[in-house]
């Protein structure tokens, strides 16, 4: 199963912790001594930032597929640490990502460092609203037999997600992953009945069967998902496919999985069929079919997230980082005095015309 890092930071003992958990994180991605240490590096100067200028916060690590998926390649996990909070954002972004720009106390990296050593990273910060800085970390050099990235075409999509265990558990009962089959790619959502490691055994074999379904459409995927889960106590889950090629989103989901899609500015729900995954599958299974374009934008969600959530406006913003679109969508969806009543998971498919 799959294990997700939250660290809440509220004193300095816990600016240890995210290093620590960002280390694991990086053993569980199989990257070598000095990719570590710069997970490391990274996870302490966001948790560092989080004390000095939000006066708290949390950070999330988890082990996740890289935003892009190539062609033709054996998919290489990264580490994945985002740096969430409330407090009252910060006013010059632009100059929080500058090289003389260091967070005091800190180990002098500062954002700009961060921003250069790390794979990806990405700040979002609302005035009153928080602040979520999120960055990956992957292998230096790819195995041996295996292709670079830049000699395989990129889709032009791109996903991400968070995933917030509850109560600080080790094991989220939810999982989200996503696959390619050739001009395909489909995101998926599971969320195991419950909560605790029985729940995760249920998202995790969701999550498991769909590598071997990448193909399929989302209902016959479904199916297969289905037969997969049986003999644990199940799931709800989404999933949704885009053919590029014939410019189609398809979905179908089971259970209480949220889905919404931005289309032109203007979000509308994908409605799932009432049933549990592995436990009692619908006998008819809707699948829903619409357009796919450069402006879209899908979000998934578990019950986590408050009953009737809508998404914002301002969230339909294709060219922003998947994961942090899901890490603002949590943070807005919850606070300190509010935090998630269950697991809690998000993920977020967006266009990404430049194939990058």
């Amino acid at each position: 199963m799959p294990r997700v890092w939250e660290v809440p930071v509220h004193d300095s003992t816990r600016v240890r912790d995210a290093r620590v958990a960002a280390e694991h994180a990086a053993a569980v991605a199989s990257l070598d001594e000095p990719r570590t240490a710069v997970a490391a590096l990274v996870a302490t100067e966001l948790a560092t930032n989080l004390l000095k200028h939000a006066g708290g916060g949390q950070v999330l690590i988890e082990v996740v597929a890289p935003p892009v998926l190539a062609a033709g390649a054996d998919v290489l996990p990264v580490v994945q640490i985002a740096a969430v909070d409330h407090g009252p954002g910060i006013a010059d972004v632009g100059a929080a990502l500058g090289d003389g720009f260091s967070t005091a106390g800190s180990l002098g990296a500062g954002l700009g460092t961060c921003r250069r050593i790390a794979d990806d990273f990405e700040l979002h910060s609302a005035p009153g609203r928080g602040t979520v800085a999120l960055a990956r970390v992957g292998a230096a050099v790819r195995p041996a037999g295996r292709p670079a990235p830049e000699s395989e075409p990129a889709l032009r999509v791109r996903a991400g997600g968070v995933n917030v265990p509850f109560g600080g558990a080790e094991y989220s009962g939810d999982a989200w992953a996503w696959v390619r089959s050739g001009d395909r790619a489909t995101l998926m959502l599971a969320d195991g009945l419950g909560h605790g490691p029985e729940a995760a055994r249920a998202s995790t074999a969701a999550v498991d069967a769909l590598r071997g379904a990448a193909g399929l459409p989302p209902g016959e995927a479904l199916r297969r998902l289905d037969g997969a889960l049986a003999g644990t106590r199940g799931a709800a889950v989404a999933v949704a496919q885009v053919d590029l090629a014939a410019g189609r989103l398809r979905f179908a989901g089971i259970g209480n999985i949220g889905a919404r899609l931005c289309e032109a500015g203007v979000w509308r729900p994908l409605v799932s069929r009432p049933g549990i995954v592995g436990v009692h599958r619908p006998g008819t299974l809707r699948e829903e079919q619409t357009a796919w374009g450069d402006d879209h934008l899908l979000i998934l969600h578990s019950d986590g997230l408050p009953s009737r959530w809508t998404p914002p406006p301002e969230a339909c913003r294709p060219g922003i980082d998947p994961a942090v679109t899901a890490a603002v969508t949590v943070r807005d969806a919850s606070s300190s005095a509010r935090p998630v009543r269950d697991d809690t998971a998000v993920a977020v498919l967006t266009s990404n015309p430049a194939g990058r």
